[in-house]
């Protein structure tokens, strides 16, 4: 942990946190934890080193690079969730960040630092949840604590690949007022009106995924993967770029930001 939070008691407990998750799951969908303690006065989590970036590099560099790998990734980013879900874990903070892919476009979903335990019975009749996680990502309905926490409340896996689309028009409110609003009222943009190569069947996906009210979205993410097997994500096959973007992030070519 950094300096400036080694002492918060809040920290510490999500860290704990983190690798009590990561020790309890077995499966090449989430990072393995080894070891967990304090040394020289600094808590610490130590989790295996994999060979992989986050998906978030993978945005910046525009859709005529890692297009042809987005399908395997929506994908495996899916399976993880769901198995994560099959262990009776709620993630909480799903965002693009969170996803690390290789270069074949396999998938680790990491930070289980505010995961929680799926609640069933008088436990989630009277929790009272409280609202973490990337604010942007989070359902209107979570704003007002009305949503108690399931696998169907956080299947928003398209809100992470809504900001693939180049162009993207979804934006970052500066003023959480307008943040809320967006949430509670906006209609979400297709993903069509920024590539136009997006199939019609994976439009209508995303928006089934991204609806206001829980019952109108998928009920589980096996029921979200069932249907995304069944459809293809473009209407033409994006082209191989001519150098893999993950030996393009390795030389820092075409100037990219990759800090």
């Amino acid at each position: 942990m950094k300096d400036t939070v080694k002492d918060d008691k809040d920290e510490i407990a999500s860290l704990k946190n983190e690798f009590e998750v990561a020790q309890s799951l077995n499966s090449p969908f989430v990072l393995k934890a080894f070891d967990h303690g304090v040394q020289n006065g600094v808590p610490y989590t130590a989790f295996g080193v994999v060979q992989r970036d986050i998906v978030q590099k993978l945005l910046r560099m525009g859709m005529d690079i890692y297009g042809f790998m987005l399908p395997k990734m929506v994908q495996k980013s899916a399976e993880a969730l769901y198995y994560f879900h099959t262990k009776d874990w709620i993630h909480r903070d799903v965002k693009v960040d969170n996803f690390l892919v290789t270069r074949e476009g396999e998938v680790k979903l990491i930070d289980y630092r505010i995961a929680e335990k799926k609640r069933t019975g008088l436990k989630a009749m009277f929790h009272k949840p409280k609202v973490q996680g990337l604010e942007v990502t989070c359902l209107p309905s979570r704003f007002g604590a009305k949503e108690s926490m399931s696998s169907r409340t956080f299947i928003l896996l398209a809100a992470c690949f809504t900001s693939c689309w180049p162009g993207r028009l979804r934006t970052r409110p500066t003023v959480l007022t307008e943040l809320l609003n967006k949430h509670l009222t906006g209609q979400v943009p297709s993903p069509m009106a920024a590539n136009a190569n997006v199939s019609p069947e994976f439009a209508d996906l995303v928006k089934k995924m991204m609806a206001k009210k829980k019952e109108s979205r998928p009920s589980s993410m096996w029921e979200f993967l069932k249907d995304l097997r069944t459809i293809q994500m473009f209407k033409k096959v994006p082209r191989l770029p001519d150098v893999h973007p993950f030996d393009q992030l390795e030389k820092g070519e075409k100037g990219f930001n990759l800090d």
